[in-house]
């Protein structure tokens, strides 16, 4: 068992965030970035900004929320998901139908549920505040437009890393980082009795890879079917990072469980009936002193200095 968590450990390493060459990082563009992802004038009642859905308290996730709410109180249908190390997300939305996130950002930004802007009212709202205009020719040279608000914004997210919490400084060498129970946890998280590794793997605890995992019997949201029109792909959801998940609750695509214990207890067994469930998936047999603490361990997994960073608050 310690050789197979040293070499899982020993793979977990930091790689540098991958940076698309037509939307290399600057300063200036990753300051704008910030400034409009806390700017509720890039919705249509000028009511909702992304981090209103997106709260770094919450390690960017809407904590507590199930969905979340956009303009003229419109409520989503499926739970806001963090953007902890969201650079890194070879796929984004919960089915992954998004390849980048210059191009995830215009789903919210036109949305009717979310922000419910129209492109063009965006540019001229955007050139109508000088500050905003100024910038906008600094950075790309023109003024704004819907893409240069997402190639900002796409910006700004690759910027929030977090690799700070008791679990990376156990790595690092530090033995007191965590508690006895989250160490137990972690045995248990990477044994086939746990088998949570196989899914929640690397450095970021996720394949990025949408999966049935036996949430229900019948799926109201189809999930990745929805994007592919395959019966195979009803109630696939993108296996999401664990990092910083202790913040995140409520749970799952429809944020429909509440609690770290009750995640682990519907693993632990195996599911919903489903004829599209992961073949992963099955009961585990895990004791309460297990799931307690397994508990721990993802708790150990909570960066707070990602959610108190400075860089990453609204500027003044």
């Amino acid at each position: 068992m310690a050789a197979l968590i040293g070499a899982v450990l020993a793979a977990t390493h930091h790689p540098a965030v991958p940076i698309p060459p037509d939307n290399p990082q600057t300063p200036a563009k990753i300051e704008l970035g910030r400034k409009l992802f806390f700017d509720q004038r890039l919705s249509a009642d000028l009511t909702i900004s992304c981090a209103s859905c997106h709260k770094p308290e919450f390690a960017f996730s809407d904590g507590g929320n199930a969905v979340s709410t956009g303009v003229g109180g419109r409520r989503g249908t499926r739970n806001t998901p963090t953007l902890t190390n969201v650079g890194f997300r070879q796929g984004l939305f919960w089915e992954g139908r998004s390849t980048r996130l210059e191009l995830q950002a215009v789903g919210p930004l036109t949305a009717r549920i979310e922000m419910d802007m129209q492109p063009e009212v965006l540019a001229q709202r955007l050139e109508a505040i000088p500050e905003y205009a100024r910038a906008f020719r600094e950075v790309f040279g023109e003024a704004p437009t819907l893409k240069t608000t997402t190639f900002a914004l796409a910006a700004f997210q690759r910027t929030l890393l977090s690799y700070n919490s008791p679990f990376d400084r156990f790595q690092a060498g530090d033995d007191l980082a965590m508690s006895e129970a989250a160490l137990r946890g972690m045995e248990v998280f990477f044994a086939e009795s746990g088998d949570c590794f196989h899914c929640h793997v690397g450095s970021e605890f996720t394949d990025d890879v949408p999966r049935n995992n036996a949430l229900y019997t019948v799926y109201q949201d189809l999930g990745l079917a929805l994007a592919t029109g395959l019966d195979e792909d009803v109630g696939k959801f993108k296996t999401p990072t664990l990092r910083n998940i202790e913040l995140t609750a409520p749970y799952m695509h429809d944020g429909s469980i509440k609690t770290l214990r009750e995640v682990v207890e519907h693993y632990n067994r195996g599911g919903e009936p489903n004829l599209n469930s992961d073949v992963l998936m099955r009961p585990l047999g895990l004791s309460e002193q297990q799931i307690d603490d397994l508990v721990e361990f993802l708790k150990s997994l909570t960066d707070r200095s990602f959610t108190t960073n400075p860089a990453f608050q609204p500027p003044r």
